[in-house]
């Protein structure tokens, strides 16, 4: 019963420049560490084949030493590795591809689908139809050529292909590189093995994408997966099991502070994250000067216990409560600028006004804690 993973969109050397660097450094690393895990994944599934749909680089221009460190992370499983060209590594006259065997940098049993064709592994019992991206877009499914090509009646015939299936994904994704939706059917796949949209989606029973091995962007669309895929015999129903590769997980909260129960169940929320989270914050709204120290303190401890977190708090208001100004002990000249600053921030959404409250309050919270002393 033949069985192989199916993955695509590693994107490697990609670069995460918004990033502080120590964090940029270990998500690229990440990467590294999820095509040693797929390898991992085919040895202990048996699979008998790695398909990897489109995208393996994130540019034509990877450095030699990217290129290198992609095939040699492939090392632990010694099947064959069928790799297809995407848009962002499309099979060029002069390519990251031709450079790749320039280097002799790909292995024996690496199959690179640089040309519409058919790769027949008969020991693992695989047909592959191939539709590489010979350029970065095109307009006509690339896929078609496969109801002409003739297979080995006893091997699973399994297309390989990158683009978009026509009437699925939503309308802002890139309508170039199309494929037909019924592609399977048409053109009598036991298996279409796609890539390009980065999270795990079904399509029917015999069309999949598998998504990204690694996620590497804000989008909750199940990323961080590969497939295996097993077919008992050609024309039977493919089993297609989704199995975790994803090191961090990406969480993109967009949030409206209130009332005090808002805060606190944010502060709830990212406390249950996992270490391996990479978390981006925006937030809206109102917040008392000891629910921003509450709120700053939680962040403090997020910014040691996960890779990164980022908070956007310009559009959070500071409203110091008449508990926060008498904790401040501001009386006299001060407590009057304090008064101003608040109504400048009420009246006129100023966000000089809510800096300079918030200085002021550090300030003023500084003095306490060295009278202390």
């Amino acid at each position: 019963m033949p069985r192989f993973l199916h993955t695509a969109d590693w994107q490697m050397g990609r670069s995460y420049s918004r990033f502080e660097i120590e964090d940029g450094a270990a998500l690229v690393e990440a990467r590294f560490a999820g095509i040693e895990k797929l390898a991992q994944l085919a040895n202990e599934h048996q699979c008998d084949a790695v398909l990897v749909a489109g995208d393996v680089f994130d540019a034509q221009t990877v450095s030699d030493r990217t290129i290198r460190r992609v095939f040699n992370a492939t090392k632990d499983f010694t099947g064959p590795w069928v790799m297809l060209p995407g848009n962002h590594d499309a099979a060029l006259a002069e390519s990251v591809w031709t450079r790749a065997r320039r280097l002799g940098a790909v292995p024996d049993n690496m199959h690179l689908a640089l040309k519409p064709e058919v790769i027949v592994l008969e020991p693992q019992g695989l047909a592959i139809l191939c539709a590489p991206l010979t350029q970065r877009h095109t307009y006509g499914d690339l896929t078609e050529p496969f109801s002409q090509y003739e297979t080995p009646n006893d091997l699973l015939r399994i297309g390989l292909a990158h683009g978009s299936v026509q009437g699925l994904l939503s309308e802002d994704i890139d309508a170039t590189n199309p494929i037909a939706p019924e592609r399977a059917d048409a053109s009598r796949l036991d298996y279409l093995a796609l890539g390009d949209w980065h999270g795990t989606k079904q399509v029917n029973e015999r069309t999949w994408y598998s998504g990204t091995h690694e996620a590497e962007r804000f989008r909750n669309n199940d990323a961080g997966n590969a497939l295996i895929v097993e077919i008992a015999t050609p024309g039977a129903t493919p089993s297609v099991a989704r199995v975790a590769t994803g090191q961090y997980q990406w969480h993109q909260w967009r949030e409206i502070l209130t009332v005090e129960s808002d805060l606190e169940e944010l502060l709830k929320r990212l406390e249950a994250l996992p270490d391996a989270s990479v978390v981006d914050l925006r937030l809206e709204g109102a917040i008392t000067l000891a629910g921003e120290d509450r709120l700053l303190d939680a962040l403090s401890v997020a910014e040691a216990r996960f890779r990164s977190i980022q908070c956007d708090r310009s559009n959070l208001q500071l409203e110091p409560t008449d508990d926060d100004i008498a904790a401040l002990h501001a009386d006299g000249y001060v407590g009057e600028v304090i008064g101003e600053l608040r109504q400048q921030q009420q009246e006129q959404q100023s966000e000089e006004a809510r800096d300079a409250l918030a200085i002021l309050a550090g300030l003023l919270k500084d003095r306490e804690q060295e009278a202390g002393q």
